[in-house]
């Protein structure tokens, strides 16, 4: 038998049975007062026995209260969260992302964020892996506002990548403060570099269309000046002038050109070309220039008969023009240029080739980027820079690629690989 009281509000829930006083605690002290009473040299040690069995209730009494307090805390953050379901959605999101708490303590990380960032440990700070200052301060400021925010991340290495982070609250049902939030990462490094390539595209088009009115501006004001009474130096100047005003005309035609193709290069052409006759004609349109440049032009495997491919015959003229255009500039110390077919089974292959100075290896990956230009200091180039830009947005819409191989000292060849659509030779297939 027991004389007791229960306590409620332990973990797990229901009532639990607290501290008692049994009978037997009772007989015990009636038997030490009786004791005292009888045999007063005892007084003092039941005295002492009963407040040191006082202290101990209320100590035990204490340790409980605050192991029911924490237990509440804990009840109310849950500390196993996310949970398995949270865990499922936060895991299928297509980007990074990660939970963390309010310290900005990683509590979980789904599968592309750790392929695209490398695995860490749970209850980590995040500042372990993202190691940017003033990102982890957005961070916070985006938690410690405890609304959804917006905020970036850039890195170098491994790779140079950036990034929009979205920091959002999760709030749990019943919470008046929010305890974990999600940060979800999107990739904006594609759009970061069309932004720059955009921006560098308007940059070096202002460059080359200020270059020659700046000059067309200066012999203007030296015709009104100090050339005004001088034939010569007129005559002089005005062809300067020409020439200058026939680089902004090409310039232009080149940026309105590469505009257009740009816009239909994920266009298929629909009607056949043959490859042949369009290098024909381009050795044809180059025949004057070789001539005054003293170039020996020659026609390589281009009497074999057709060969078709699905392409545009205008465009296709205008790629290889273009190429045969920077043979005959920077090849005229080799003497000759080849204008020429491989054929295979199933493909052929059209290439222009120099026997010029040929190109340092560094130069090549970049040859078709916009207004890029080798300057080597033995003649400056006289094109736009938007030649070869334009054959790879044109040969991408022909489903092909232009390959470059230049020894320096011995020439370059500039060649592009086409599947056939039909080959026939004198009425023949071939």
């Amino acid at each position: 038998m027991s004389i007791g009281m229960t306590e409620t509000g332990l973990p797990g829930g229901g009532a639990r049975r607290g501290s008692f006083i049994s009978l037997s605690t009772l007989v015990l002290v009636g038997a030490l007062v009786w004791a005292a009473w009888v045999i007063p040299q005892l007084r003092p040690v039941v005295a002492g026995v009963l407040v040191l069995s006082a202290l101990v209730e209320l100590i035990q009494r204490s340790a409980r209260a605050s192991l029911r307090a924490k237990a509440g805390k804990v009840g109310e953050v849950a500390p196993l969260w996310p949970n398995a379901s949270v865990k499922s959605v936060v895991n299928a999101m297509r980007e990074p992302a990660f939970v963390l708490d309010r310290d900005l303590a990683l509590r979980f990380s789904n599968a592309v964020g750790i392929q695209t960032f490398g695995n860490m440990v749970l209850g980590d700070p995040i500042a372990m892996r993202f190691r940017a200052p003033e990102f982890i301060a957005a961070m916070a400021e985006a938690i410690e506002a405890d609304e959804p925010q917006l905020t970036e991340y850039a890195e170098r290495a491994p790779s140079d990548r950036a990034w929009a982070v979205d920091i959002l609250p999760m709030p749990m049902p019943g919470e008046a403060q929010t305890h974990f939030f999600l940060a979800l990462f999107r990739d904006r490094t594609q759009m970061r570099r069309i932004e720059k390539i955009r921006t560098d595209f308007v940059a070096n088009a202002s460059h080359e269309l200020r270059t020659p009115l700046a000059s067309l501006s200066g012999f203007i004001e030296t015709l009104k000046g100090p050339a005004r009474d001088d034939p010569k130096a007129r005559a002089q100047f005005l062809d300067i002038m020409q020439d200058q005003a026939r680089r902004m005309s090409r310039l232009i035609d080149d940026l309105l050109s590469l505009s257009r193709i740009e816009m239909r290069r994920r266009l298929e052409p629909g009607e056949r070309a043959d490859i042949a006759s369009v290098l024909r004609v381009v050795a044809q349109q180059s025949a004057p220039t070789a001539a005054e440049k003293e170039l020996a032009l020659e026609l390589v495997g281009l009497d074999e008969g057709e060969a078709l491919v699905n392409g545009d015959h205008d465009e296709l003229v205008q790629v290889f023009g273009n190429l045969a255009e920077n043979a005959m500039k920077y090849g005229d110390g080799g003497g000759r240029i080849q204008i020429g077919l491989t054929r295979g089974p199933d493909t052929v292959e059209a290439f222009v080739r120099d026997f010029g100075r040929g190109i340092a290896p560094e130069h090549v990956p970049r040859l078709t980027e916009r207004f890029y230009r080798v300057e080597d200091g033995s003649a400056r180039a006289r094109g736009t820079g938007l030649g070869l830009s334009i054959v790879r947005n044109v040969l991408i819409r022909h489903n092909t690629r232009l390959s470059i191989a230049s020894i320096p000292g011995q020439g370059s060849t500039f060649s592009v690989r086409f599947r056939l659509a039909s080959v026939r030779s004198s009425g023949k297939a071939a």
